[in-house]
């Protein structure tokens, strides 16, 4: 694919741990970025899975939906 340049600025500990991941897994620097990114997004997205889980759970314990013939139950009427 195609790649957008981009400039960011780090402080020097961060840049020098990107740099010395970068050399010990073989990687550039900017792969170690795009890495890290991507390993963000996936965590943001289980965040967001998790509350939308735990809302739904409460909502269905609040309406006596324990088990999954609960559910079938709740669903028929």
């Amino acid at each position: 694919g195609t790649a957008v340049k981009k400039t960011i600025s780090l402080p020097p500990d961060l840049a020098r741990e990107a740099e010395e991941v970068a050399e010990s897994e073989g990687k550039t620097l900017s792969g170690v970025i795009q890495e890290a990114l991507r390993l963000a997004r996936a965590e943001r997205f289980k965040d967001e899975f998790r509350k939308i889980q735990g809302y739904w759970s409460r909502t269905a314990k609040e309406k006596g939906i324990i088990t999954e013939k609960d559910l079938e139950r709740y669903l028929k009427r």
